[in-house]
């Protein structure tokens, strides 16, 4: 639901508000699954260079190595703004790398902690019942296609090979469609 959604997006922001490095870094996590609705691992994979914050988009490096480029919105540029300006200087070390989201101690962040962070932007909103990065996923691709957007433009979003599964993903009626 978007409300919900919503609600998650500010649980995380409210964190970030102090300029903690972490809670930036958290937020952006929320942020960018929830307004692009790209897998774990290819947020993970997600190099410095791959944002273009410009145009608002990132370049994503999807199954079989295909590449693709999704757009996100305001509250994800700004997240993502801060935590490059402040968040991941605060946290970056010599060996960091171009890795765009860093650990604790510097290293590119793995799958299994961004798990860990959704799962408690979850948690902090009551009556939000337990989200796994995946549902923010479905959540993405469901709102964008009840703003009206065409299901080839999400199929492409998400980096489906067949609209099938885009389909099937959203849950979309056939008659809706």
């Amino acid at each position: 639901h978007a409300e919900q959604a919503a609600e998650v997006m500010e649980a995380a922001e409210s964190g970030a508000r102090e300029e903690h490095p972490v809670a930036l870094r958290d937020r952006v996590i929320v942020e960018l699954l929830y307004a692009t609705g790209i897998r774990v691992g290819e947020l993970c994979g997600l190099d410095l260079d791959d944002v273009d914050a410009e145009r608002r988009v990132v370049r994503v490096l999807g199954k079989g190595n295909k590449e693709r480029t999704v757009p996100y919105g305001l509250p994800a540029a700004d997240a993502l703004e801060r935590w490059v300006a402040v968040g991941r200087p605060a946290l970056a070390t010599a060996t960091s790398g171009p890795a765009l989201l860093l650990g604790k101690r510097g290293g590119r962040i793995g799958q299994r902690q961004v798990r860990t962070v959704v799962h408690e932007a979850a948690g902090a909103v009551p009556g939000v019942p337990d989200l796994a990065p995946h549902g923010l996923r479905h959540t993405a691709a469901t709102h964008l296609l009840e703003g009206g957007a065409d299901l080839r433009v999400v199929q492409e979003v998400l980096g489906h090979s067949s609209l099938a599964t885009t389909q099937l993903y959203t849950h979309v009626s056939v008659a809706r469609l």
